[in-house]
């Protein structure tokens, strides 16, 4: 158990917070019911949380107060939504409350979570229960009575989880749509995500799915847009009078600061002009965001992918045989087709196997340029074609997408990849030097073995792989492989591992001779 809340322990929370909305994102669009059906909350909630985590990144404070402060700041700055806003305003409260705290006992979270739920309250021009409102003020007094820090997260978690559960009884659009309060629970997934930090992974938060299917939910809101800005320049008597004002022309009204001069600015209404002109009559507008709710339905044709980075055409057919959409190119095409390959998925959260180092970093590189606004993508590490299949052999869509992540990473993980090359050049290896010509058996990138035929060296490297156990070997090979090398490897195996299984595979125009990957 961790007993005080101290900068690392909240930059954790805030990393397994952002995992965990990655993970939900669709799962809470699709309950977005109120106060607009357009099935954004998740993926507003979760831009927010990305904003927040970056401007962490980029500050990296070493104190509680920092930290929370630079996600508040972070939030604000990023916030997308009327879920957004209220996010960041939870984050500025608890902020506030701990500026000055070096570790935060329960006495102290408790008194962060009761600003949070008063600044969240005063966001809105006017708060309605059954909605994230409600869910935090429930955390608030679930921590009220205890000292100890595990103990304030539990009951705060605990009555979230409680009070999210009852939001449908509190608005009838809810009961309605068979659903609880999409922002609620993104909160509750925040919370949670705390409550796991705090007490050693425990979780409290149900892992069932969500009621609500996809296209159960229809657009009804009153008005055709949201606008969102930042306003500088400006106080808290103009801000009010611009709520006011706000208010005239549309609902979903706040304007909220961030306690050092820096305003966020939500309204839904169908005067854009008006709504912007009343920002720049209190101040100095940035950011401009406007949303048109009908263009939001459908903006994904399926919940999920998995995206297969490969170098020929025969170990796309491959994984595609497997359920994987494929991106066939090598290193160098990879970064300039990679963000058209995630669009044309067509799904709302992407995982990425790029199968190849040089290929993983140029995709963590892409990933930057197409999370703003489109898919959510997560890269399992997957060093090799083999390490890929073995996560794609274990890939559940039913499965809680965090769970399915963390399998497939731990699958790519435990398969031991080799592969054989022939040298090009003389070279020192950790097994003496090498010339060209010589067949280079390597394990992991390194190499253990030089020989001079390739189905000889072939044996001797599977024999080096098995040497550790194994119970399936799976081999791509080159299309200009010697001939018969699948079968003289299979041929060895039925005699010197009778318990091991051989699946190969012909895989084109790869860059060795051999793959080989152990489970």
């Amino acid at each position: 158990m961790v007993r005080t809340l101290d900068a690392a322990a909240a930059r954790r929370w805030a990393d397994l917070a952002l995992a965990a909305l990655v993970a939900e994102r669709a799962a809470i669009d699709r309950i977005n019911v109120y106060p607009v059906a357009d099935g954004d909350t998740g993926t507003n909630l979760l831009q927010t949380m990305r904003a927040a985590v970056a401007r962490l990144d980029a500050t990296a404070p070493d104190t509680l107060g920092g930290v929370l402060g630079a996600l508040a700041a972070g939030a604000l700055g990023g916030a997308r939504g009327n879920s957004g806003v209220l996010f960041s305003q939870a984050l500025r409260g608890m902020a506030e409350s701990l500026r000055d705290v070096e570790a935060a006992d329960g006495r102290a979270l408790r008194a962060a979570l009761a600003r949070a739920d008063e600044l969240a309250r005063e966001a809105l021009a006017e708060p309605v229960e059954g909605t994230v409102l409600s869910v935090l003020r429930a955390a608030a007094r679930g921590a009220e009575g205890a000292d100890q820090l595990a103990v304030a997260v539990h009951g705060a978690t605990r009555a979230a989880v409680e009070a999210l559960a009852a939001t449908p009884a509190q608005l009838s659009a809810l009961s309605d749509a068979g659903v609880v309060d999409a922002g609620g629970r993104g909160f509750v997934v925040v919370l949670d995500a705390l409550h796991a930090v705090v007490r050693d992974g425990e979780r409290v938060s149900p892992d069932a799915p969500l009621p609500g299917g996809a296209g159960a939910l229809e657009h009804e809101s009153d008005h055709e847009y949201e606008v969102m800005y930042l306003l500088g320049d400006t106080d808290q008597q103009r801000a009010t009078a611009l709520r006011e004002v706000l208010c005239g022309l549309g609902d979903c009204v706040s304007v909220v600061g961030d306690g050092a001069g820096s305003w966020a600015v939500h309204v839904h209404c169908d005067d854009i002009g008006a709504a912007i002109e009343a920002g720049i009559d209190s101040g100095r507008v940035r950011g401009i965001k406007v949303t048109r709710f009908a263009d939001q339905r459908a903006a994904f044709a399926r919940d999920a992918a998995v995206l297969a980075c490969v170098t020929s055409r025969e170990l796309g057919e491959l994984f595609s045989a497997e359920g994987a959409d494929v991106l066939v190119e090598g290193p160098e095409g990879v970064a300039e087709r990679f963000g058209s390959a995630v669009e044309a998925t067509g799904a709302a959260h992407v995982v990425v196997l790029p199968n190849d180092p040089d290929v993983a970093a140029l995709v963590e590189d892409a990933v930057a340029a197409v999370i703003d606004g489109g898919p959510d993508v997560v890269v399992v590490p997957t060093a090799s074609p083999v390490q890929g299949l073995a996560a794609l052999a274990v890939h559940d869509a039913t499965r809680r997408r965090a769970d399915d992540q963390v399998a497939m990473a731990e699958a790519a993980a435990a398969t031991r990849r080799g592969e054989l090359r022939v040298a090009d050049a003389e070279a020192l290896t950790w097994v003496g030097r090498c010339r060209p010509g010589d067949v280079l058996g390597m394990v992991d990138g390194e190499v253990v073995l030089i020989g001079d035929d390739v189905l000889t060296a072939a044996q001797d490297l599977a024999d080096r792989m098995l040497s550790t156990g194994g119970e399936l070997v799976t081999a791509l090979v080159h299309a200009d492989a010697p001939g018969g090398l699948a079968d003289v490897l299979a041929d060895h195996l039925r005699r010197s591992h009778p318990e091991v299984e051989l699946a190969h595979y012909p895989a084109g125009e790869i860059g060795a001779v051999l793959l080989l990957g152990v489970e």
